[in-house]
């Protein structure tokens, strides 16, 4: 998500659920995700491109009724935008002005959609109005003429639907259910019994409509599905029930004749109804997680669903499983903390229950999914299960270690294991598994990895509640019989006045080890394990420890649970400086010295980013977000970016990502907002990166070639103007026809952009013409002397026989400076 402090959500963010459209024929996927828009290839499965304008969460998306190859979408900023999907551009922007909650579009209504808008003056009551589209020559339009259709509803998209040929709408909420014909302005409403008999409930969890017939199918919370007739009549109308799931109904789908009926919920499983009977009926079991979403594409081809692990499936009509396109997985609880993966700089948590997931933020998909427990996750509640709680890789990242424990909370079951990642199968192999390797929960651990000692000085550091810390090392396996040639063990046992082990790290060149003992903080030496020093700022327990990088590797940081964040000097063992902030994150950036602290206070998080040879920030940003930050990672970049803002200059090595209790994932952008929401039509009308054609290889080829043979005859090289001067040129040229503004709205911009700017002179310039101009003025008061002087002279030139050369004008202007040249220096010789 992205907000006016420069948060977004990346491309792996959660998608929303009921903002999903298939579009025909069956190419593209359409998926609301965060602010932005995703059109993904049905084929491939890769994101083509994400449209972007939107300042807040989008909660709809609907294909224009009247041009298929148009988007339009709600978003909670108040917006409806009007989409090219297939150019990525923006056509329209219509601000309503409140947050809008959910999106319809009708084919009947011309120049009119509908949305979910909070009811003025009542707190979590919404209405269904009509919005008319207002017309006009520009692209920024304000709505004026808003109509109420109907009140009291819910804001979930899923809980309203319209009818064949958009003759009626209907909208369901807790046991009742209304619906509103259009023409005849006839309201009927109607309610369930909110009783629980049998162990029913006739709570309405979804609505859908028949496409070509009378008919609507509802979704309870009991699993029931019912489907209602004769609903003119307010006293006649009839109703069916098809029953299969025993929970909730989480979605309903029709397929375009209306023939068959699509349900899924819990049961992670796909049901299609067909005809409307329950003695027909097919399954798609197996599909991985609950369904929360089933959208069919316009030409009833495919269907696909969305699952609460984030993930949709596509399926053919057949109820054959086709694609999967897996985003970043909701955990339950991400235990593990943000950590990246050295060799592919993918993040890495929790992700499926005793599953590690790998996720590539740069190809937006997960690479793949490592099974850590290894053990089969039974859904049920209060039963105590194994869970992976704890996760380091090595620097290289051949090494990786994982703890797992129990959900147990006084005697847990804990399992240390250690990790080789195979070259021959690309993915990680169990090399050592420790039982019981603390005496209680294991709070933290991290390796060391110092190259030039070679595989000798990779160690591992575990600390926990047992009041100990473990230094676990690689030994030779002497048993004939072992498939490895190494395996780990404990080398070293290490306490501090029987306080708890929270947290553990190692500086920067791996020779010292920081172990913090509730109050206080341990550094000791990683060959010898002495005890150097010991540091401690009461009152409070140490929360969070790290050591400075670079220039800053003398400075160790620590954040206390009261509210203080440290930092000690190495050299003289003293405290450097000190600051009254709740830190709940400490992550230092590991390719610069900068170190990020977020704050939790008054219900908002802050970000403060210093260094820790300064006692001030170099970064602050109050009011981040409203949600608790809880975890946060920097990831390397591949390449440095360009970065004009200088105080976003830190940010040019990594990227730093934030994750919330709600578990959301963002990351800070450098750009400014008003960047960030610039129409993708003048962002993304030209790329540079082309396909190369044969004609355009031969063409290069040639001008190449005629401006060697020019520099090889001495011909001065015309340089021409770069094509980035003129943006307004490439816009003109590069913009779809169909969303061009008007011809006179571009001649201004395109004249502009072909004059030349005095202003922007740099200052060399201006200094080279005043030099010029004196210049000139000292040409023409010396040509006279010059030429007096030639006349005097040529007489006796010519007494003594001798013709001398004529200097050139460069040759007289070298002798004219030298001329005036002080040289009074040398009379203090």
């Amino acid at each position: 998500r992205r907000c006016t402090r420069g948060l977004r959500l990346p491309r792996g963010a959660r998608a929303h659920r009921a903002a999903l459209r298939a579009f025909s024929p069956c190419r593209y996927l359409l998926c609301a995700s965060g602010d932005f828009v995703k059109v993904h290839s049905v084929n491939t499965e890769e994101t083509l491109r994400l449209l972007c304008g939107h300042a807040d969460l989008v909660t709809g998306i609907q294909l224009n009724p009247h041009n298929h190859l148009q988007l339009y979408s709600s978003s909670l900023d108040g917006t409806i935008k009007l989409w090219d999907f297939m150019d990525g551009i923006p056509i329209k922007t219509f601000t309503v002005g409140s947050k809008l909650l959910a999106l319809y579009t009708l084919a009947s209504a011309e120049d009119s959609v509908f949305v979910v808008i909070p009811k003025e003056g009542e707190r979590d009551t919404f209405q269904l109005v009509s919005v008319k589209l207002a017309k006009g020559a520009g692209q920024d339009l304000e709505v004026k003429e808003l109509s109420v259709v109907l009140d009291g509803v819910d804001a979930s998209t899923k809980q309203i639907a319209f009818g064949r040929e958009g003759a009626y709408v209907v909208s369901v909420k807790d046991v009742n259910l209304q619906v509103y014909f259009f023409k005849q302005k006839l309201l009927n409403r109607f309610s369930l019994s909110t009783a629980k008999t049998k162990g029913g409930d006739n709570r309405f969890s979804c609505v859908v409509c028949h496409p070509t017939e009378d008919c609507i199918a509802t979704g309870h919370a009991d699993g029931k599905i019912r489907l209602w007739r004769n609903f003119h009549d307010r006293k006649a109308y009839t109703y069916s029930a098809l029953h299969w799931h025993h929970d909730i109904v989480m979605d309903l789908a029709y397929s375009m004749e209306g023939t068959r009926l699509l349900s899924g919920g819990v049961e992670s499983v796909l049901v299609q109804w067909h005809n409307e009977s329950s003695c027909q009926k097919d399954f798609l079991p197996r599909l991985g997680s609950p369904i929360e979403c089933i959208s069919m594409s316009s030409d009833g081809v495919l269907c696909c669903t969305l699952h609460t692990d984030n993930r949709i499936t596509i399926i053919n009509s057949n109820l054959r499983f086709s694609r999967s396109i897996q985003g970043l997985i909701k955990s339950r609880d991400v235990k593990t903390g943000l950590v990246v993966d050295p060799r592919t700089k993918a993040l890495v948590l929790n992700g499926e229950p005793g599953h590690l997931q790998f996720y590539s933020l740069q190809s937006d998909q997960q690479l793949f999914s490592l099974d850590i427990v290894q053990r089969q996750y039974i859904h049920q509640a209060g039963l105590k299960q194994s869970d992976l709680v704890k996760v380091a890789f090595s620097a290289q990242g051949t090494w990786l270690a994982t703890v797992e424990e129990s959900e147990e909370v006084t005697d847990p079951e804990l399992q240390l294991k250690l990790w080789f990642y195979s070259e021959e199968t690309q993915s990680f192999a169990l090399n050592t598994r420790i039982n019981t390797p603390h005496d209680n929960h294991i709070t933290d651990m991290c390796f060391r990895d110092m190259d030039e000692l070679g595989d000798d000085s990779l160690i591992l550091v575990t600390t926990g509640r047992d009041c100990v810390f473990k230094v676990w090392v690689m030994v030779e396996d002497s048993d004939p019989e072992a498939h490895q040639s190494v395996s780990w063990s404990c080398d070293f046992v290490g306490s501090y006045h029987n306080y708890q082990a929270t947290n553990c790290c190692f500086s920067e060149d791996g020779s010292l080890l920081a172990v913090s003992f509730e109050e206080t903080v341990t550094v000791w030496d990683s060959l010898t394990w002495d005890l150097k020093c010991t540091f401690c700022h009461p009152p409070g327990n140490i929360r969070n420890i790290c050591f400075g990088r670079l220039t800053c590797s003398k400075y160790l940081i620590g954040a206390t649970d009261y509210g203080f964040l440290c930092c000690w000097n190495l050299l003289t063992c003293a405290l450097e400086w000190s600051a009254h902030l709740n830190v709940v994150v400490l992550q230092p950036d590991p390719l610069s010295e900068h170190i990020a602290a977020v704050s939790w206070l008054s219900k908002e998080s802050s970000l403060f980013v210093f260094k820790p040879s300064e006692p001030w920030p170099i970064y602050i940003q109050r009011n981040l977000c409203k949600e608790k930050i809880l975890l946060a990672a920097f990831v390397p970049r591949d390449e440095p970016e360009m970065i004009s803002s200088e105080k976003y200059l830190w940010l040019r090595k990594s990227q730093l990502f934030f994750l919330t209790d709600t578990q959301e994932l963002m990351t800070l952008s450098t750009k400014s907002l008003e960047e960030r929401l610039t129409p993708s039509s003048k962002q993304l009308a030209v790329e540079e990166s082309l396909p190369m054609t044969p004609f355009s290889v031969l063409l290069g080829k040639h001008r190449r070639q005629q401006a060697q043979e020019d520099i090889d005859l001495g011909k001065p090289v015309v340089q021409t103007k770069q094509e980035q001067a003129s943006p307004a040129v490439k816009e003109l040229l590069h913009t779809p026809a169909h969303v061009l503004p008007s011809a006179s709205f571009l001649c201004t911009i395109f004249i502009n952009s072909l004059l030349i700017s005095k202003e922007n002179k740099s200052a060399e310039e201006v200094a080279d013409e005043v030099e010029m101009e004196s210049e000139k003025a000292e040409d023409e008061s010396d040509e006279e002397d010059v030429t007096a002087m030639e006349q005097e002279d040529t007489s006796h030139v010519e007494l003594l026989g001798e013709i001398t050369c004529k200097l050139s004008k460069s040759q007289e202007k070298e002798l004219r400076k030298i001329r005036k040249m002080d040289y009074s220096w040398i009379s203090a010789f």
